[in-house]
């Protein structure tokens, strides 16, 4: 016997109308987070800049006066932003974006303040014969300018920020040679840390 056919095709179930719009808004907000948000912060540069630290550290809790002390990290400062520069410049190239565009400005502007009061504030110490507050001050200001510049970058560079922030808390209560070792860990183990995190999951 023939089979019955319908005389009207049966409609295939059409695609939820509420799945179809939170796609598309997902899709939306991604890609909105990726044109608005700074994402040449250096991963295994920031790795580099942790290794030095630690050296810096090592060779810091050496040295014999103060002034040797201050200058070894201030040597140290210098190293890593020119490694930071560089780190960001190749990662900026490797992706194919700018290195100034409006979210790399956005991170400078919020980034810079604080790491301009901490030099001020180191100045203001060392005249005042504190030096054993250079550490906590050093981590509590640039861990400020990374939770700041981080409000422009991607989701964990803040919480690192939070990190040297909760370190140059407790840097500030401590003797200089707590404090130089908080300094190793801060500017050598978290960039070491996070800057493998940031690495994988963005790029290099």
């Amino acid at each position: 016997m023939a089979s019955v056919e319908p005389i009207r095709p049966v409609p295939r179930e059409p695609v939820a109308l509420h799945s179809r719009a939170m796609d598309n808004l997902r899709f939306i907000r991604e890609t909105m987070e990726r044109a608005g948000s700074f994402t040449a912060v250096p991963g295994w540069g920031g790795c580099v800049m942790g290794v030095t630290a630690v050296a810096a550290a090592f060779v810091a809790a050496r040295q014999a006066g103060t002034d040797r002390w201050l200058i070894t990290w201030l040597m140290e400062g210098m190293l890593a932003i020119a490694i930071g520069a560089i780190a960001m410049k190749f990662k900026s190239e490797a992706a194919g974006n700018p290195l100034f565009s409006t979210p790399a400005r956005r991170f400078v502007l919020s980034f810079a303040p604080p790491l301009f009061a901490g030099a001020l504030l180191a100045a203001v110490l060392y005249r005042s014969n504190l030096i054993a507050a250079l550490p906590g001050t050093w981590l509590l200001l640039y861990g400020t300018g990374v939770v700041t510049g981080g409000a422009f970058s991607v989701r964990i560079v803040p919480l690192m920020g939070l990190c040297f922030m909760a370190l140059g808390g407790i840097a500030l209560f401590v003797p200089l040679a707590a404090g130089n070792a908080l300094l190793g860990f801060g500017f050598g183990v978290l960039h070491i840390i996070f800057g493998i995190i940031i690495a994988r999951r963005y790029g290099g």
